[in-house]
Protein backbone atom coordinates (compact mmCIF):
# COMPACT_ATOMS: atom_id res chain seq x y z
CA UNK A 1 0.00 0.00 0.00
CA UNK A 2 0.96 3.52 -1.03
CA UNK A 3 0.65 5.77 2.03
CA UNK A 4 1.44 9.63 2.44
CA UNK A 5 1.87 11.27 5.63
CA UNK A 6 2.03 14.69 6.95
CA UNK A 7 1.75 16.35 10.10
CA UNK A 8 -0.17 19.90 10.44
CA UNK A 9 0.91 22.36 13.23
CA UNK A 10 -3.74 22.41 14.42
CA UNK A 11 -6.00 20.77 16.55
CA UNK A 12 -7.98 17.25 15.03
CA UNK A 13 -10.88 19.13 14.97
CA UNK A 14 -9.74 21.78 12.72
CA UNK A 15 -8.06 19.59 10.17
CA UNK A 16 -11.22 16.89 10.46
CA UNK A 17 -13.17 20.22 9.35
CA UNK A 18 -10.63 21.25 6.48
CA UNK A 19 -11.57 17.46 4.75
CA UNK A 20 -15.27 17.79 5.51
CA UNK A 21 -16.39 21.59 4.51
CA UNK A 22 -16.54 22.11 0.84
CA UNK A 23 -15.41 25.51 0.75
CA UNK A 24 -12.30 24.42 2.99
CA UNK A 25 -11.73 21.88 0.90
CA UNK A 26 -11.50 24.61 -1.77
CA UNK A 27 -8.63 26.10 -0.16
CA UNK A 28 -6.16 23.20 -0.84
CA UNK A 29 -7.58 20.24 -3.07
CA UNK A 30 -6.73 21.16 -6.40
CA UNK A 31 -5.94 24.33 -7.98
CA UNK A 32 -8.49 26.90 -9.49
CA UNK A 33 -10.15 25.69 -12.84
CA UNK A 34 -14.09 25.69 -13.60
CA UNK A 35 -14.67 21.96 -12.92
CA UNK A 36 -12.71 22.22 -9.48
CA UNK A 37 -16.63 22.36 -7.36
CA UNK A 38 -17.83 19.11 -9.06
CA UNK A 39 -14.48 17.73 -8.59
CA UNK A 40 -14.48 18.48 -4.96
CA UNK A 41 -18.09 16.70 -4.55
CA UNK A 42 -16.87 13.62 -6.32
CA UNK A 43 -14.31 13.30 -4.73
CA UNK A 44 -15.13 14.28 -0.96
CA UNK A 45 -18.75 14.11 -0.65
CA UNK A 46 -20.19 11.48 -3.19
CA UNK A 47 -19.68 7.58 -2.08
CA UNK A 48 -17.65 8.05 0.67
CA UNK A 49 -17.18 6.24 4.16
CA UNK A 50 -17.08 8.24 7.32
CA UNK A 51 -15.91 6.06 10.23
CA UNK A 52 -15.00 8.43 13.34
CA UNK A 53 -12.05 10.39 11.92
CA UNK A 54 -11.35 8.09 8.68
CA UNK A 55 -12.58 8.73 5.80
CA UNK A 56 -12.56 6.68 2.43
CA UNK A 57 -13.17 9.02 -0.80
CA UNK A 58 -14.12 7.60 -4.10
CA UNK A 59 -11.76 5.70 -5.95
CA UNK A 60 -11.07 4.09 -2.46
CA UNK A 61 -8.78 6.04 -1.16
CA UNK A 62 -8.66 6.55 2.18
CA UNK A 63 -7.81 9.13 5.14
CA UNK A 64 -7.06 8.74 8.49
CA UNK A 65 -6.31 11.84 11.46
CA UNK A 66 -5.33 11.49 14.81
CA UNK A 67 -3.55 13.54 17.16
CA UNK A 68 0.40 13.65 17.14
CA UNK A 69 1.63 15.48 20.21
CA UNK A 70 0.47 19.09 19.64
CA UNK A 71 -0.53 18.47 16.00
CA UNK A 72 -2.45 16.24 14.05
CA UNK A 73 -1.02 13.45 11.79
CA UNK A 74 -2.89 13.24 8.43
CA UNK A 75 -2.57 9.63 6.46
CA UNK A 76 -3.23 8.47 2.99
CA UNK A 77 -3.66 5.39 2.12
CA UNK A 78 -3.96 4.94 -1.71
CA UNK A 79 -6.31 2.22 -3.33
CA UNK A 80 -4.68 -0.49 -4.39
CA UNK A 81 -3.83 -1.07 -8.33
CA UNK A 82 -7.24 -2.32 -10.09
CA UNK A 83 -7.85 -4.41 -13.07
CA UNK A 84 -8.30 -1.08 -15.50
CA UNK A 85 -4.60 -0.38 -17.37
CA UNK A 86 -5.82 2.96 -18.82
CA UNK A 87 -6.77 4.01 -14.86
CA UNK A 88 -3.90 2.58 -13.50
CA UNK A 89 -1.43 4.48 -15.93
CA UNK A 90 -2.58 7.40 -13.52
CA UNK A 91 -1.92 5.86 -10.55
CA UNK A 92 1.90 7.17 -10.13
CA UNK A 93 0.30 10.90 -11.26
CA UNK A 94 -2.54 10.32 -8.47
CA UNK A 95 -0.42 9.86 -5.94
CA UNK A 96 2.41 12.85 -6.60
CA UNK A 97 -1.47 14.87 -6.72
CA UNK A 98 -1.94 13.78 -3.41
CA UNK A 99 1.09 14.70 -2.31
CA UNK A 100 0.64 18.21 -3.53
CA UNK A 101 -2.64 18.68 -2.00
CA UNK A 102 -1.91 17.01 1.34
CA UNK A 103 1.43 20.32 1.90
CA UNK A 104 -1.55 22.43 0.15
CA UNK A 105 -3.70 21.32 3.36
CA UNK A 106 -1.20 22.27 5.83
CA UNK A 107 -0.12 25.29 4.48
CA UNK A 108 -3.26 26.50 4.79
CA UNK A 109 -4.36 25.46 7.92
CA UNK A 110 -1.14 26.74 9.15
CA UNK A 111 -0.65 29.92 7.27
CA UNK A 112 -3.24 30.77 5.81
CA UNK A 113 -6.56 29.67 7.97
CA UNK A 114 -9.82 30.62 6.58
CA UNK A 115 -7.85 32.73 3.93
CA UNK A 116 -9.24 32.46 0.08
CA UNK A 117 -6.29 31.34 -2.75
CA UNK A 118 -6.25 32.37 -5.54
CA UNK A 119 -4.30 29.89 -8.17
CA UNK A 120 -2.53 29.24 -11.25
CA UNK A 121 -1.60 25.48 -12.76
CA UNK A 122 0.90 24.46 -15.16
CA UNK A 123 1.68 21.00 -16.67
CA UNK A 124 3.62 19.59 -19.68
CA UNK A 125 6.40 17.40 -20.40
CA UNK A 126 10.27 17.33 -18.71
CA UNK A 127 12.18 19.69 -20.55
CA UNK A 128 16.39 19.20 -20.60
CA UNK A 129 16.49 21.22 -17.42
CA UNK A 130 14.10 20.29 -14.33
CA UNK A 131 12.00 22.91 -13.22
CA UNK A 132 13.67 23.47 -10.11
CA UNK A 133 16.87 23.96 -11.63
CA UNK A 134 15.55 26.20 -14.15
CA UNK A 135 13.63 28.59 -11.56
CA UNK A 136 16.87 28.64 -9.19
CA UNK A 137 15.87 25.99 -6.43
CA UNK A 138 17.88 23.65 -6.84
CA UNK A 139 19.23 22.02 -3.93
CA UNK A 140 17.42 25.43 -1.86
CA UNK A 141 17.12 24.88 2.04
CA UNK A 142 15.70 26.77 4.83
CA UNK A 143 15.45 30.42 3.37
CA UNK A 144 16.04 31.29 -0.19
CA UNK A 145 15.94 34.50 -2.81
CA UNK A 146 15.75 34.36 -6.29
CA UNK A 147 14.69 35.78 -9.47
CA UNK A 148 11.71 33.95 -10.09
CA UNK A 149 10.29 34.18 -13.40
CA UNK A 150 11.16 37.70 -13.53
CA UNK A 151 10.55 38.65 -10.05
CA UNK A 152 12.68 39.12 -7.10
CA UNK A 153 11.38 36.20 -4.33
CA UNK A 154 11.86 35.11 -1.35
CA UNK A 155 10.97 32.44 1.34
CA UNK A 156 11.60 29.44 2.63
CA UNK A 157 11.64 25.57 2.09
CA UNK A 158 8.44 24.10 2.84
CA UNK A 159 8.61 20.64 2.49
CA UNK A 160 10.63 18.31 -0.08
CA UNK A 161 9.73 14.69 -1.17
CA UNK A 162 11.25 12.40 -3.78
CA UNK A 163 9.50 14.38 -6.73
CA UNK A 164 8.42 17.40 -5.07
CA UNK A 165 9.43 20.51 -3.76
CA UNK A 166 7.31 23.29 -2.31
CA UNK A 167 8.63 26.94 -1.03
CA UNK A 168 7.05 29.81 0.26
CA UNK A 169 6.62 33.53 -1.57
CA UNK A 170 6.44 36.45 0.75
CA UNK A 171 5.31 38.54 -2.36
CA UNK A 172 2.40 36.30 -3.00
CA UNK A 173 1.29 37.11 0.01
CA UNK A 174 2.80 34.94 1.80
CA UNK A 175 2.07 31.81 -0.58
CA UNK A 176 3.41 28.50 -1.90
CA UNK A 177 4.83 27.39 -4.81
CA UNK A 178 4.80 23.71 -5.34
CA UNK A 179 6.95 21.76 -8.17
CA UNK A 180 6.37 17.97 -8.87
CA UNK A 181 7.90 15.97 -11.17
CA UNK A 182 6.54 12.15 -12.32
CA UNK A 183 8.83 9.86 -13.82
CA UNK A 184 8.69 8.20 -16.68
CA UNK A 185 6.69 4.69 -16.83
CA UNK A 186 5.84 1.91 -19.38
CA UNK A 187 2.39 3.55 -19.82
CA UNK A 188 3.41 6.60 -20.14
CA UNK A 189 7.33 6.71 -21.46
CA UNK A 190 7.50 10.73 -20.91
CA UNK A 191 8.16 12.47 -17.70
CA UNK A 192 5.61 15.06 -16.72
CA UNK A 193 6.19 17.88 -14.73
CA UNK A 194 3.44 20.37 -12.96
CA UNK A 195 3.55 23.77 -10.68
CA UNK A 196 0.74 25.12 -8.44
CA UNK A 197 0.92 28.59 -7.60
CA UNK A 198 -1.26 29.49 -4.65
CA UNK A 199 -1.34 33.36 -4.09
CA UNK A 200 -3.41 35.02 -1.07
CA UNK A 201 -4.55 39.06 -1.74
CA UNK A 202 -2.89 39.85 -4.57
CA UNK A 203 -5.08 42.45 -6.85
CA UNK A 204 -5.98 41.91 -10.35
CA UNK A 205 -3.48 43.64 -12.06
CA UNK A 206 -0.79 41.69 -9.72
CA UNK A 207 -2.17 38.42 -10.44
CA UNK A 208 -2.73 38.68 -14.00
CA UNK A 209 1.08 39.88 -14.40
CA UNK A 210 2.15 37.02 -12.48
CA UNK A 211 -0.01 35.01 -14.86
CA UNK A 212 1.42 36.11 -17.67
CA UNK A 213 4.68 35.81 -16.88
CA UNK A 214 4.58 32.42 -15.73
CA UNK A 215 2.54 31.33 -18.96
CA UNK A 216 5.14 32.47 -21.34
CA UNK A 217 7.86 31.07 -19.32
CA UNK A 218 6.26 27.62 -18.94
CA UNK A 219 5.59 27.04 -22.73
CA UNK A 220 8.74 27.92 -23.58
CA UNK A 221 10.13 25.23 -21.52
CA UNK A 222 7.60 22.61 -20.81
CA UNK A 223 4.85 22.16 -23.41
CA UNK A 224 1.99 19.57 -23.26
CA UNK A 225 -0.29 17.85 -25.63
Amino acid sequence: MTRIEVTVAAPVDAVWQALRDKEQVRQWHGWDYHGLDDEIDQVFFADVLEEGRALRVRGGDRFTVEPDGEGTLVTLTRAPHGDDPALDAYYDDITEGWTTFLQQLRFALERQPGVARRTLHFAGYAGAVGVEEALGLSGVEGRYAVDLVGEAAAGEVWFRSENQVGVTVESWGEGLLVIARTPPSEAKPHAAVMAVLSTYGLGEVEFGELDARWTAWWAQRYPGD
